[in-house]
């Protein structure tokens, strides 16, 4: 990586020409260097007409990680190649998918996808090598009855019954393979008989509570195929990913082989770093400063870009967002350029099939020219020609980061390319824009995955059992011994001489959201027409749509009235307000397991179990600017969570020689506490919103000050461990984000919590520091 002027910092100088220089808020610029390509030979064992095929395609040869990964699917390994964005990792798994078909007229194959727009993708790319097929020199089609086929929520009832008929390739996602597919595997028996392949593409995708959940589900496929007779090799494939192989098998329960020497060319590609700056007169909760928005820069930039003709697509986190950012974008063309507002648009999960189709399309062919978007077309859509990928706020990882920025740059000519990371108002975010190297030449993160998490594991249980008996050697497998024997003591699961069966009665597929909490589910309707707008789990509910809260849906706003948990119900109706709303509540933590531990002198950190109370007492109204306009108090019952918590204590001695005496500990204790929940996604695969924490100068199971971060999911989801075993550099991490943080007491950029309980009081920064100083010394120097 250097510095030097390249293709992104000429179209950035020319975008801000004529800007104030001291608003720009830039904060790094740097330059990855090109890369050409390097080739291997097609495998012996492809047969020539299908690498013919390739040959008509413009794929004169593979490059190496495709060959590689080919080979090793060819000859039965489970097979994780992880190359960069855009480096042909479909041809890795078409090829021997391929073969197998041609080879063998009834052999199957199932492809898996997180999102549908990347599923519909790779059914184009399948389908048009297909339509330029012929037939072999003996006059027989390449391919018979192979008929690729979609199965998802989009694909209607009447396709889906002749899908399961008559396609010998399925692309669908998790979801649908969990209540679809594996709940009535009987129907699919003629398939599953000649599986030989699944491929899980984006695999990187599948962390935390989702990963989890799949990973069970992707057992429970291999399981119900072996059982069909069919033996499959799964291929997953992922752009960004550290120790793909072992990522793999933790997924499949099973060994896998890393392919991750990447023979692709790439582009030139200038990384910016942006940090925006504080407005004026603006202050929020307790009086601290605001920043411009990561939003409102973000539509500013691709205003920008578009007037300069760069094709350019802008991320943001949330669905709200995109909307926004996008209308912001046209706003400022309609003042400057009003020929270029019909050239940019919003993209987003939750539009109807033929809105998606559509605008993939435009997208495509160079018709619009700036997009905003959420991780919707993070994943593997391939869309030619972009030259600029703006990232409104990090998106939790480094491999999503780069799978962000790896958009920008495919299948052009120069293939050179502009990054632009806008840092929001958060700890980590601040932190990355002062700190690139802890971005741009840090590792991408291993992907944080509990399977055997009881709360998860047990319902995938009772879903096997009902799928086919659970046996002795899938238990021990499983390591589910203790989860099954509880399974038995509530009357769920009943032994027989053939194995473990579900009670009668049980149906316990739809009890199961992979994607969703763990526990029971929320609805949440529209009063006014009786849509269901979507659905939160239980453990999440009180938080996130208490009476009063602001809840956005596919960019639609609504307010809750009412809350029913003993219906599953929060009513909610239309309403367009120009504030949010966050939740306050009171915590208490009961440790009750020490899982691990250590002692540093007069630190100690530890790896526990433990029972977090929760009590949502009110929430916050906030304006959008970032001011807040009021708080609102609400009566509801507390809520007990199990989980997973690391936690830390120093003894007031050490904390009084750093200067934090008893009267300061209790803001200096929470701004640490804040400030490291906000910096947990630099060591584990989370986001701030997946985990909790409780600061104390006094706590009854340890009789000194401690502070606790847990894991929001039930039972944990792997995010506390990572930052027992990360401890050292998380804190250290921490440490440097609120030294950086130009404000003086306290901001949502360094310590402030846009979900903190308490209201953000007390706070003490300079505290806090002294507290993480301390922390870091005593940690890291013994």
């Amino acid at each position: 990586m250097q510095k030097h002027t390249s293709f992104g910092a000429e179209l950035l100088h020319r975008s801000l020409a004529g800007t104030d220089e001291a608003a720009q808020s830039l904060t790094h610029l740097s330059v990855i260097n090109s890369r050409p390509a390097s080739f291997a030979d097609w495998p012996m064992w492809a047969p020539e007409e299908l690498t013919t095929l390739y040959r008509e395609f413009g794929i004169e040869k593979p490059w190496i990680h495709q060959s590689t990964a080919a080979d090793h699917a060819f000859r039965g390994n489970h097979v994780a190649l992880c190359t960069g964005t855009a480096s042909g990792k479909s041809l890795a798994y078409q090829l021997p998918i391929l073969t197998s078909m041609m080879n063998d007229p009834n052999s199957t194959a199932l492809y898996l996808s997180p999102t549908k727009a990347l599923g519909a993708d790779q059914i184009r790319s399948v389908t048009s090598l297909l339509a330029a097929a012929g037939a072999t020199p003996a006059g027989r089609p390449l391919f018979t009855h192979l008929q690729p086929c979609a199965y998802d929520g989009d694909t209607d009832p009447e396709i889906r019954q002749w899908a399961r008929a008559h396609s010998r390739w399925i692309f669908t996602n998790p979801d649908m393979v969990h209540i679809g597919i594996l709940s009535g595997h009987a129907r699919w028996r003629q398939f599953f008989r000649h599986l030989r392949y699944i491929v899980v593409d984006e695999f990187h995708h599948y962390r935390g509570v989702f990963g989890s959940h799949t990973a069970l589900v992707l057992r429970r496929l291999l399981r119900i195929a072996r059982s069909a007779g069919a033996d499959p090799v799964v291929i997953g494939a992922s752009a960004t990913m550290a120790q793909p192989a072992e990522a793999l098998a933790r997924l499949i329960g099973e060994p896998a082989v890393g392919v991750t020497e990447d023979g692709s060319p790439r582009g030139e590609r200038t990384v910016a770093l942006w940090e925006p700056d504080f407005l004026p007169a603006v202050t929020g909760e307790n009086g601290a400063p605001v920043r411009r928005s990561a939003g409102a820069e973000s539509a500013r930039l691709l205003a920008d870009f578009v007037v300069e003709g760069a094709r350019t697509l802008c991320f943001q986190r949330s669905r709200r967002g995109v909307e926004v950012t996008a209308r912001q974008a046209r706003h400022l063309l309609a003042q400057t350029a009003p020929e270029l507002v019909d050239k940019v648009a919003a993209y987003r999960a939750g539009y109807l099939a033929d809105d998606r189709r559509r605008l993939e399309h435009a997208i495509s062919e160079g018709e619009l020219v700036g997009v905003a978007t959420t991780n919707a077309l993070e994943l593997g859509v391939d869309i030619s020609g972009l030259d600029a990928v703006i990232i409104g706020g990090y998106p939790g990882t480094v491999a999503s980061f780069w799978q962000q920025a790896g958009r920008a740059g495919r299948q052009r000519t120069s293939g050179d390319s502009l990054v632009v990371l806008v840092a929001r108002d958060d700890p980590l975010d601040t932190y990355l824009v002062h700190h690139p190297d802890a971005l741009l030449s840090r590792p991408v993160e291993v992907t944080v995955t509990d399977p055997g998490n009881p709360y998860i594991l047990r319902p995938h249980l009772l879903c096997a059992a009902a799928e086919l008996p659970l046996r002795e050697s899938e238990i021990e497998a499983w390591e589910a011994h203790d989860a099954v024997a509880a399974l038995v003591a509530d009357g769920m699961l009943k032994r027989r001489k053939a194995g473990w069966y579900v009670a009668a009665g049980l149906e316990p597929h739809a009890d199961i959201d992979i994607r969703g909490g763990i526990g029971g589910q929320v609805l949440i309707v529209d009063t006014t027409t009786s849509q269901l707008l979507g659905t939160v789990d239980t453990g999440r509910a009180m938080s996130t749509v208490h009476p009063g809260a602001l809840h956005i849906h596919q960019g639609e706003s609504y307010v809750v009235d009412e809350l029913d948990l003993d219906d599953g119900l929060a009513l909610a109706h239309p309403e367009e307000p120009d504030w949010t709303t966050s939740a306050r509540e009171t915590t208490d933590i009961d440790i009750t397991r020490i899982i691990d531990s250590r002692t540093y002198g007069e630190l100690t950190v530890a790896l526990v179990d433990v029972d977090v109370t929760h009590q949502v007492v009110g929430y916050l109204r906030t304006l959008l600017t970032g001011e807040v306009l009021d708080s609102v108090e609400l009566d509801m019952p507390p809520q007990t969570l199990s989980t997973r918590a690391v936690m830390y204590t120093l003894t007031p001695e050490a904390l009084d020689a750093v200067g934090v005496t008893a009267g300061r500990l209790p803001g200096a204790l929470h701004a640490a506490e804040h400030a490291a929940i906000g910096m947990m996604p630099l060591v584990a695969s989370c986001d701030r919103w997946d985990i909790g924490g409780l600061s104390t100068n006094l706590h009854p199971d340890t009789g000194l000050p401690t502070v606790f971060v847990y894991d929001g999911h039930l039972g944990g989801a792997g995010f506390a461990d990572r930052g027992f075993a990360a401890f050292g550099t998380w804190i250290e991490a921490t440490r440097d984000a609120v030294a950086s943080c130009r404000c003086e007491s306290g901001c949502p950029s360094c310590v402030q919590s846009p979900k903190c309980g308490n209201g953000n009081d007390p706070l003490d920064k300079d505290g806090a520091l002294k507290v993480l100083n301390r922390l870091a010394r005593g940690y890291l120097n013994t």
